[in-house]
């Protein structure tokens, strides 16, 4: 299976393009994480992408109801028990380095393109660091988003908060151009 693919399975059961961009995000964190700890890219592409196949059709059973969908698409095991370990709910053990990666970096890449949202210029080049760290404290703000599972997820992928937000805020940058070369976006 190849990214194409994968956008194709995305978009077979995901008609929100707020589900989609958020996909798109997690895709391009999890790209990021792949090429720093030397994994395979489309591999880890294709397990952001297709982390929340089943959410908008089954959120309520969420990600288990993804496992049926994507045995059925022929997915890779090791990407399904990295989609399977992203929600605590489910109690699977995040054991490899995808799915540590995948648990770290959704709710992350969320809460990142909130703060980009709210920018006046819209754009991950100018958001830092600081303002990310500020936005986290404030409860009101981008309320659905974990801070816990935000901070447990940099604890187990073994890397600090702090450098674990920059590596998103660079990964969501650098993805926001090649995402723009094909006519896409994350934020708008």
């Amino acid at each position: 299976m190849n990214r194409q693919e994968a956008l194709s399975i995305l978009k077979k059961y995901v008609k929100s393009d707020t589900l989609i961009k958020h996909s798109l995000a997690v895709e391009g964190s999890m790209r990021y994480y792949s090429n720093k700890f030397g994994e395979d890219i489309e591999r880890w592409s294709i397990a952001g992408i297709l982390h929340d196949v089943d959410y908008e059709l089954y959120p309520d059973q969420h990600p288990l109801k993804g496992e049926d969908i994507l045995s059925e698409e022929k997915v890779d095991r090791e990407i399904i028990d990295s989609i399977l370990g992203h929600a605590d709910y489910t109690n699977i053990k995040r054991e490899t380095k995808m799915a540590k990666a995948l648990y770290a970096v959704d709710e992350l890449s969320s809460f990142i393109v909130a703060c980009t949202l709210v920018r006046p210029s819209k754009s991950f080049d100018d958001l830092n660091l600081k303002s990310v760290k500020k936005k986290l404290k404030d409860k009101a703000f981008a309320k659905a988003v974990n801070r816990d599972t935000i901070k447990k997820g940099a604890d187990e992928l073994g890397i600090d908060l702090d450098v674990h937000i920059q590596n998103v805020i660079d990964a969501l940058a650098q993805r926001e151009k090649e995402l723009k070369q094909e006519g896409l976006s994350l934020v708008l």
